[in-house]
């Protein structure tokens, strides 16, 4: 069925948009929100367990230390090597010291033990208490006590952890730390030292962990049993299978189980100093609560969105087709601009008769823009050939003060003494003559520029009397690549005009190498000269940035300054683009690093460019 009417249309379009807009958006705003809520929900648990395990591990090493600074008593170790047949002042004197020097200190120090007692494999055994009820035992409670002890310890003497206790009515409550030990003339582990302190202490690890109103910690031992739970009726029993095989399977992921009534989430982290695993449970109604809001605000919100925009939709589409009226009389007197043309649809509204009067336009508009394109060839063909003209103009450019005292280093010797060094210095001049010469636009190689150089050092040598040699770095692969003609010379002039002000030593040098990084080919002209102040070479970079021609400036002792190296810059640009052409790092007093930067383009052909 056709809708007519503009107004319609607009409308029922509008609607759809509205419609699909605010279902994707509120869609995926709340699939995001939930994997992100779910994904820091997990990343909290992580952190909580990871910090209680991280402060057990600390808790429980504390208490390791205190029981080796009990070992290494002498006392503690003589009573282990006391027989069963020792006097009793003996064994009092023991107990008796044994405690004011090592006990009560620990007593002290950490008011929340239990216990502390000695178990020698004579069945010699002292026990003290804080806090808790004393007990007594004969010799059969002790022999029992070694025996369950050594099973439960390592024969190296580690700490091991059990949950166990001595004091009768403490069952499950406390947790004893014990190791074995050795006496003072045996180097055998045969006494045991244990500590007791009680489970429900840990809880005060935690304190300053949320865990929200139904979260909670517990611990179990590597025998699936309850070490410490906030039921502590639990505390002491197994750990149900069904759970501990889920607890496997997920390793230190999360999972759910329903096993306590309610949804819970779990995860669990084992320390390696106990064995212990620490599990964190907290209900999965809570979690996800702030899920179930995000959904209930999304809903309403885009309800009231959705009902807001329709109408905003209808107001809109209605204040459309008024405007169009005017606009169709307005475009009356713009027919004469230029657009492209358009198809026109079979039906008629509004729209449609705007379509046709632009059509109308298109055709006027057409003819302007082919004039427009013409106009914009023309100005293209004039600009190249302006910078055709610059550029062969900079290559005519050649510095006069060096032609000029090359021709009175010529008289001079002309006139002094007939040697072979005026035909050798008219020979390399008439070659850089020839070269430099040379209008067209074609490239060079390197080794055609070097050979350039190489001649103006013929030359250079002449004119101040004495040798110095360049060292050329390139490696001969790049000897081919292409550069642009009479570059690479002006740079050396430039140094030889500028770096050595005193005049040239012998370990002053200058340096030529090249290479390829990244499809840039790069030439490099170094110097150990004065260098370049930080003001002028910013001046120098601003000079470069500005991408035009350098004309002859007049510098401060009244004398027109080179232009070899902003016309260098320029000419590299000319040829390959703006984002070519020369780098210049420079220090004062350090000396300075001129750089070429080209496409890497080797050529294929060794036809000389020069002759």
């Amino acid at each position: 069925m056709k809708i007519r009417g503009l107004t319609k249309k607009l409308f029922i379009y509008f609607l759809i948009v509205i419609i699909l807009s605010l279902s994707s958006v509120g869609i995926f705003s709340y699939m995001t929100s939930s994997e992100e809520l779910a994904e820091m929900v997990e990343n909290q648990m992580n952190q909580i367990v990871g910090n209680a395990v991280h402060h057990t591990d600390l808790y429980l090493k504390d208490y390791e230390r205190s029981i080796v600074s009990i070992l290494t008593n002498r006392q503690v170790m003589e009573f282990i090597d006391l027989k069963a047949n020792r006097e009793e002042y003996d064994f009092y004197t023991y107990r008796k010291m044994i405690l004011e020097t090592s006990v009560d200190p620990l007593f002290i120090r950490n008011p929340k033990l239990a216990s502390v007692y000695l178990l020698s494999d004579k069945l010699n055994a002292v026990y003290y208490y804080n806090g808790v009820n004393e007990q007594s035992f004969n010799v059969e409670d002790k022999r029992k006590q070694r025996e369950y002890f050594l099973a439960n310890t390592t024969p190296d003497g580690k700490l091991s952890i059990l949950n166990h206790t001595i004091i009768e009515g403490q069952e499950n409550q406390m947790l004893t730390l014990v190791r074995r030990i050795r006496g003072f003339t045996s180097p055998e582990l045969s006494g045991l030292l244990a500590i007791e302190m009680r489970s429900a202490d840990l809880s005060a690890l935690w304190k300053g962990i949320d865990l929200g109103k139904y979260g909670y910690l517990f611990i179990m031992d590597e025998k699936g049993r309850y070490i410490y739970h906030p039921d502590g009726k639990k505390v002491g029993s197994d750990v149900p299978e069904e759970f501990v095989e889920k607890l496997q399977t997920a390793g230190i992921s999360s999972f759910v189980d329903s096993s306590e009534g309610d949804q819970r989430m779990y995860l669990s982290r084992k320390s390696d100093y106990s064995g212990w695993q620490l599990v964190v449970s907290m209900p999965l109604h809570e979690l996800r609560k702030p899920v179930a809001n995000i959904r209930s605000t999304t809903l309403v919100v885009g309800l009231f969105t959705l009902v807001l925009a329709i109408l905003l939709a209808y107001r809109f589409g209605r204040s459309i087709t008024k405007p169009i009226q005017v606009l169709k009389s307005g475009m009356r007197e713009t027919e004469k601009g230029n657009w492209a043309t358009i198809p026109l649809p079979s039906h008629r509204d509004e729209i449609v008769e705007l379509m046709v009067r632009y059509n109308v336009m298109v055709n006027r508009l057409s003819e302007a823009v082919d004039r427009v394109v013409q106009v914009e060839l023309s100005n293209s063909e004039i600009r190249m050939e302006r910078q055709k003209a610059e550029f062969q103009s900079l290559q005519l450019q050649i510095n006069p003060h060096f032609m000029y005292n090359t021709l009175e280093t010529i008289i001079c010797y002309a006139t002094i003494q007939d040697s072979e060094e005026i035909s050798e210095i008219v020979k390399a001049l008439a070659y850089m003559l020839r070269y430099s010469v040379q209008t067209n636009l074609e490239e060079i190689t390197v080794a055609n520029e070097l050979k350039h150089v190489l001649y103006y050092l013929v030359v250079l040598r002449h004119r101040i009397g004495r040798e110095f040699e360049i060292d050329v770095a390139i490696k001969p692969e790049y000897l081919l690549h292409v550069m642009v003609r009479l570059t690479l010379q002006p740079l050396v002039e430039n140094v030889f005009q500028h770096a050595f002000p005193e005049g040239l030593e012998d370990y002053h040098f200058i340096r030529i190498d090249g290479g390829v990084e990244d499809g840039i080919f790069w030439i490099s002209v170094e110097d150990n000269g004065s260098g370049i102040s930080e003001t002028k070479l910013t001046q120098l970079q601003e000079k470069l940035s500005t991408n035009r021609l350098a004309d002859a400036e007049i510098d401060e002792a009244g004398k027109k300054g080179g232009i070899g190296v902003l016309n260098v810059h320029r000419r590299i640009q000319m040829v390959y683009g703006e984002n070519y052409g020369l780098r210049i790092e420079s220090m004062a007093e350090q000396g300075t690093k001129m750089i070429m930067v080209m496409p890497a383009s080797p050529k294929h052909d060794d036809k000389p460019n020069l002759i």
